[in-house]
């Protein structure tokens, strides 16, 4: 099977769209690093060194320290897809920190975004 487009695009590419969606609802751009932070296990600095290397989305969560194991419990739909059916691992990453992010932007507590 072909690789999705979005596997080769550069997270760095996409973020800045995370951080305007976020700040257009009133959140903020640290808002948006904790919750990639948690999903990834990335420190802040590891985050920022992978935007500057302009690393592409796979390589991005494959290089992830730890992928946060409560990621399982977010459920829901992203682009018409529940997230949870997702069989593809690294598109299933996506759309999880995509529905993280729409959480963000709707106002949600973080406290529940980061399933705490």
């Amino acid at each position: 099977m072909a690789k999705h487009k979005i596997y080769t695009m550069s997270f760095s590419n996409v973020y800045p769209h995370y951080v305007k969606k976020a700040e257009k609802k009133g959140r903020t751009k640290s808002e948006v690093d904790e919750i990639i932070r948690w999903l990834t296990g990335y420190s802040q600095e590891e985050l920022e060194a992978q935007l500057e290397k302009q690393t592409d989305f796979e390589t991005f969560f494959a290089q992830a320290p730890q992928l946060n194991p409560a990621r399982a419990s977010i459920k829901g739909v992203i682009c018409g897809v529940r997230v949870e059916d997702i069989e593809e691992p690294t598109m299933q990453e996506i759309r999880y920190l995509d529905k993280l992010i729409d959480e963000l932007a709707k106002g949600k507590a973080m406290e529940k975004i980061l399933r705490g």
